[in-house]
């Protein structure tokens, strides 16, 4: 495994791993972290030898609760707006790979979380993960890039359920309502997500590379309107504090 803090890779061939966190705090990813993200990727969509890369979450516990808000308090709107930023340069980076990103995801992907597995192509999802978007309560406002990956897979109906209500969804239901593509259990997963790059590896890369731009070319359009949109405030920032000081200093005092 190469990459440095919470972002590695490992290379199999033309398999590429990427790794994201540190294996602890549901690996929440701070800016450095969404920035070193983004420049592998980008170093790795010019490696005409790779054939897929799979997206996971360091150790087995999560694949990732979003971003580490931690560094938010008392933080400078700007600095937050440029996380923000930083967040959906990563996100764009993965769905610019000319090759096929398959999410694996076990434990939590929330939040940004949630979004890093909407913008891989493909995602393998353990049947006792929990995704979703539980932001609105910190008084983020939910940018359109994040409801259009949420409703690109499953439609305008359930991306109001899930972007409102903040509720999460098992891997069950997660593939029920497109939000996975496959689900298995957590002992299978690995399998799982092998035979699925199996089956895509098995045709030639010129006609797998054409598949995902030939996707991409469709959804352009839309991505690029979303680029358009002049720059927005990326909270209630007055809430974000209030709510994020009772929460740490909560999770203080329980030791959680």
């Amino acid at each position: 495994m190469t990459g440095t803090g919470a972002v590695g890779v490992q290379r199999d061939g033309a398999l590429a791993t990427v790794r994201i966190g540190s294996g602890h705090r549901a690996n929440a990813l701070g800016t450095r972290d969404w920035q070193a993200l983004s420049a592998l990727l980008d170093r790795l969509g010019e490696d005409r030898s790779l054939r897929a890369v799979v997206l996971s979450g360091r150790g087995t516990a999560a694949f990732s609760a979003g971003s580490d808000m931690r560094e938010w308090l008392s933080a400078d709107p700007t600095d937050i707006d440029a996380s923000f930023s930083a967040m959906e340069a990563a996100l764009t980076a993965v769905e610019r790979l000319p090759v096929p990103v398959i999410a694996e995801v076990r434990g939590i992907a929330a939040g940004a979380g949630c979004q890093l597995a909407c913008a891989c192509d493909l995602r393998i999802v353990a049947s006792d993960a929990e995704l979703g978007m539980p932001i609105a309560r910190w008084g983020i406002l939910v940018p359109p890039s994040f409801a259009a990956r949420i409703a690109t897979l499953t439609g305008p109906a359930t991306a109001r359920d899930l972007l409102l209500t903040g509720r999460l969804v098992d891997g069950e239901e997660a593939a029920r309502i497109g939000l996975a593509t496959a689900t298995a259990p957590e002992p299978k997963l690995a399998s799982t997500t092998a035979a699925v790059i199996a089956s895509i590896t098995a045709h030639p890369p010129s006609a797998v590379r054409a598949a995902k731009q030939s996707v991409n070319t469709l959804l352009a359009p839309t991505r690029d309107r979303l680029r358009q949109l002049p720059s927005s405030p990326a909270a209630d920032y007055a809430s974000l504090q209030h709510t994020l000081s009772a929460f740490l200093t909560r999770s203080l005092t329980t030791g959680t």
